[in-house]
């Protein structure tokens, strides 16, 4: 290993670190070169926030239906996030609870009433159609609201009015009943366990047939009057009937205290993890401890960059656990190396088998918690599937850490400082060693030199590229149990390369 390249390396590394560190916490404003100004986030700052950390309002709702369709469960939860995203909550998460309920979470509202007024009490939406505007047993039901595909407010004729869009069963029924119906009135309610529970919400006169799916409510309307019913006829063409059984408010304060407790919390983890791999293992601490940090920018990274990643209090403590996994698989790569020197390896051998030796623990325990997180994930919901997301992105960040930074920065550690001293990475001999026995790294010649050494020794007239096709057929000199070892250990130098890279020192 080459002591300058080694060094080089190692500075970039901890310079692309720092920054990191300062594009994951620092804000700043800059110009572009065509004179716009911006406002640039570091990624700490970019990650969405769940409600139990930005404060808020949740609304649990089952369906007034037995059993209902999971499609037509799935259907409603669409519907409900679309109107939530459409008035402006683009940070709302619309999600099941079991079979029959379903959770609405919208963080950082200042007027939670607003939600509540929005997807308020979900009832059945129902459209009759009556010739003097008065409800009475002549008058037909035309359809339900689960035809409409969504109602909001515009301007018509520079006046607010309503504008319905119907799917392709309510427009074919409403060509009929406009175009033999003309003056008469079309009434909406909102029912209740079948039951009409109130006035109309509106009364529209057929003033022409429509024929296009596409009608228009008009009247004297402001254009809250036209955004309030439009509103109204949303929250009752839900694909299931809905009851509402549980709201709360979270306080913004709150949140904000447990937020800071989190961080706290991790901050301090993360420097008594720093002091404990610093004590006990010296140089091979100090890698430990970069690794650390590197894992902490991608991980930041990674939850501001996924649509999908809200971070919550469980959140927070799936990335601690997985940040003890990290270091949990530098701790077994250390305890390995240790073993090895103290067996008799030089540094370097014992850094060479204790990566290969330490490769198949870490790996069975990962892979054993990314198949428990990938569950919770699945089968999880609200604040559990948070924790399920982000554990399993800290896990797969954590395998590439022990394996892959840790690996690297500490070849290049041993190449800059040496491996002649092993107070430096806090290493020890058995009792009684004799440092004459000490066994040194051999880098395993590949088939190409074992054939030339063949031909150096045994013919030079004979072609080079014969002896290689001969190399390969030669038998191996060790037993069946050796060569499945040494198999094992190649498997790894294939997945991730040669440890030594072929550098001479």
């Amino acid at each position: 290993m080459k002591r300058t390249s080694s060094l080089v390396k190692f500075i970039l590394v901890l310079i692309l670190t720092a920054i990191g560190l300062v594009a994951s916490f620092v804000s700043f404003n800059f110009n572009s070169p065509g004179g716009n100004r911006w406002k640039y986030n570091g990624f700490a700052f970019a990650i969405n926030l769940g409600l139990d950390l930005k404060g808020g309002v949740y609304a649990v709702y089952e369906s007034s239906v037995g059993n209902p369709e999971d499609t037509r469960m799935n259907g409603t939860v669409s519907q409900l996030t679309d109107m939530l995203t459409s008035k402006g909550y683009t940070e709302a998460t619309v999600v099941r609870e079991g079979s029959s309920r379903i959770r609405v979470e919208v963080p950082d509202v200042d007027d939670p009433s607003e939600i509540f007024e929005i997807i308020g009490d979900p009832a059945e939406l129902v459209f009759y159609l009556s010739e003097d505007s008065t409800l009475d047993a002549s008058d037909r039901l035309i359809f339900k609201g689960d035809v409409v595909n969504n109602a909001a407010a515009v301007i018509a004729n520079n006046e607010y009015a309503v504008s319905l869009s119907l799917n392709s069963e309510g427009a074919s029924i409403f060509r009929e009943v406009t175009s033999d119906n003309v003056g008469w009135y079309i009434m909406i309610y909102e029912t209740q366990n079948d039951e009409i529970t109130g006035n109309p919400i509106s009364v529209a006169t057929i003033n022409e047939a429509i024929t296009n799916g596409e009608a228009t409510i008009s009247g004297d309307f402001t254009y809250e009057d036209a955004q309030n019913l439009a509103d109204r006829i949303m929250s009752g063409t839900f694909s299931v009937p809905l009851t509402l059984i549980e709201t709360s408010i979270v306080d913004p304060t709150l949140g904000t205290n447990a937020l800071i407790a989190g961080l706290v919390g991790g901050i301090i983890a993360l420097v008594m993890i720093m002091v404990f791999m610093s004590v006990f293992y010296r140089m091979m601490g100090m890698v430990a401890c970069i690794s650390m940090l590197i894992y902490m920018i991608l991980m930041l990274f990674f939850l501001a960059v996924f649509p999908l990643v809200q971070l919550s209090l469980p959140g927070i403590a799936g990335i601690i656990l997985s940040l003890g996994m990290m270091i949990d698989g530098n701790v077994i790569i250390y305890e390995r190396i240790k073993d090895e020197y103290r067996s008799g390896k030089s540094i370097l051998a014992a850094y060479h088998a204790g990566f290969r030796k330490a490769v198949s623990a870490i790996v069975d325990g990962n892979v054993t918690t990314i198949i428990a997180a990938v569950m919770l994930l699945i089968f999880g919901t609200g604040t559990v599937s948070g924790f399920g997301m982000t554990l399993l992105i800290g896990l797969i960040l954590s395998l590439f850490s022990s394996l892959i930074l840790t690996r690297f920065l500490l070849k290049w550690t041993i190449a800059i400082w040496g491996d002649k001293n092993p107070e430096l990475y806090h290493l020890h001999r058995r009792p009684g060693f004799d440092e004459s026995e000490e066994i040194q790294y051999v880098p395993k010649p590949k088939k190409a030199k074992r054939a030339k050494a063949v031909a150096d020794v045994k013919n030079d007239s004979v072609p080079f590229d014969a002896l290689v096709n001969a190399a390969e057929q030669l038998p191996d000199e060790s037993n069946d149990r050796k060569e499945s070892k040494e198999k094992a250990e190649d498997d790894f130098d294939d997945i991730f390369g040669p440890i030594d890279g072929g550098d001479k020192r």
